[in-house]
């Protein structure tokens, strides 16, 4: 088969996970991934979609070096993570799972998890994660994630530790649940040093909740909010966006955030990806891409947000995600960032890493409010930015069928092994059709 070619790339086979050619090329303004393995067959999959054309989009970047690699390059991209010398870009979050436990059961999970009888790693093994992120990584941004973090009673000893050594901002990847339920858990994880929660939010009706996590939440999201507001936790709304369920959300879920600030700092969309638990394999109606999103920001804010406003990622690959930075001012928001016509000048990754670093770290936390009367006028300008400040941005995580051994080179969140190993989250969350995995705790694919 002849393709009008745009770029070649490496992928995987979705049913092996060996390493294939692929190559991405356009249709109109639709962007595929093309591949084929020789005992599977042909997979055709669609990688970008919408008016903002890809190869518009893409930015050169000077790669970083890894300081102290913790694997050799050895069956080359992606079966030596850890990381690996051959991995273009510094750990921007590192993502520790501190439970495989959960206490819902949804439709879309990357990590499968569930009312699992498995032990949660001690405090001692998660020293050593902490430790060992420090060496190869320094300190980075943390996320705890499982499961469901807040299983553990023991999360604000979790939590302090990774204060006591020196990490600044650690957030709690959660549903919410028990954050509404007990409010004395939410006060002593803000004494521990929690940042931040990364709330899993998916919409403003139950309707959506119960289809994507088979019960009504939304008024335990609400609860959640309250408390993290009382006790001065940040918080960033995070939908999972699924077609046919949720998309028509996105402007209601953008317009709810902006009525809780300062408490909620700004939302991070993630089109659904196909990995962990998904209750079939994708066809391309079953995918939403990143223009596609930020092309309904703007439709469902009735272009208060426009598209220029929001900007490829300066740490992670263009391909990766988008991000816009705003000030709410009279119950609008008013843009920050502008992108231009994109730059051919090479940026360094090294420098965007550290520059994502302090903007998650400065902009998701929360923003203690200062009564205006004890602040000189410049204060009083940086305090009203400060509290009005929002986000908007949103990740494609990468699964089987549209995998881009580019994009994993130059990813900047990790997972934490039990060995203190590193892995690109897509990497290390990527299954078969099958479930088998490369780095999860489930069933090693050889290679």
């Amino acid at each position: 088969m002849t393709l009008p070619s745009l770029m070649h790339v490496e992928s995987l086979c979705p049913i092996c996970l060996r390493k294939l050619d692929a190559y991405m090329y356009d249709e109109d303004t639709t962007t595929y991934m093309h591949k084929e393995c020789e005992e599977h067959g042909v997979f055709k999959t669609v990688v970008w979609r919408g008016s903002q054309l890809m190869r518009e989009w893409i930015r050169t970047k000077e790669r970083a070096h890894i300081p102290s690699p913790i694997t050799p390059v050895d069956k080359g991209c992606p079966f030596d993570c850890g990381l690996c010398s051959s991995h273009r870009q510094h750990t921007c979050t590192a993502l520790i799972e501190v439970t495989t436990r959960c206490n819902l059961n949804c439709h879309f999970c990357f990590a499968d998890a569930q009312e699992s009888q498995c032990e949660d790693a001690p405090l001692a093994q998660l020293r050593f994660q902490y430790e060992s992120i420090l060496k190869a990584s320094g300190r980075c941004n943390i996320q705890l994630s499982g499961g469901e973090p807040t299983m553990r009673d023991d999360l604000a000893d979790i939590v302090r530790l990774g204060v006591e050594l020196g990490f600044a901002f650690i957030q709690v990847n959660t549903n919410g649940i028990r954050m509404a339920k007990d409010e004395a858990y939410v006060k002593v994880l803000k004494e521990a040093g929690l940042s931040s929660i990364f709330l899993q939010f998916d919409g403003i009706e139950d309707a959506v909740y119960k289809k994507l996590r088979g019960r009504a939440l939304f008024e335990l999201k609400c609860k959640a909010i309250e408390n993290c507001h009382k006790y001065g936790i940040g918080v960033v709304l995070v939908p999972t966006i699924v077609p046919k369920i949720n998309v028509d959300s996105i402007g209601d879920i953008i317009r709810f955030g902006m009525s809780k600030t300062p408490t909620v700092r700004g939302v991070h969309f993630q089109p659904v990806s196909y990995f962990g638990r998904i209750p079939k394999a994708p066809s391309d109606e079953d995918r939403i891409t990143l223009p596609e999103v930020m092309e309904q920001i703007c439709t469902q804010t009735n272009q208060m947000v426009s598209m220029q406003s929001m900007q490829p990622p300066g740490c992670e690959n263009a391909l990766c995600s988008f991000n816009g930075n705003y000030l709410i001012e009279e119950g609008v928001l008013k843009p920050v960032t502008h992108r231009t016509c994109c730059s051919t000048k090479s940026e360094k990754a090294e420098e965007g890493a550290n520059k994502a670093k302090a903007f998650v770290a400065r902009h998701w936390s929360y923003q203690t409010p200062v009564k205006e009367e004890k602040l000189s006028d410049w204060d009083k300008i940086l305090s009203a930015i400060a509290n009005n400040a929002f986000s908007l941005s949103g990740m494609a995580f990468q699964d089987a069928w549209n995998v881009n051994l580019e994009r994993i080179k130059d990813c900047c969140i990790h997972v934490s092994t039990a060995e203190g190993k590193l892995i690109p989250f897509c990497m290390y969350n990527i299954t078969t059709m099958d479930g088998a995995s490369l780095y999860r705790e489930a069933t090693r694919v050889a290679q």
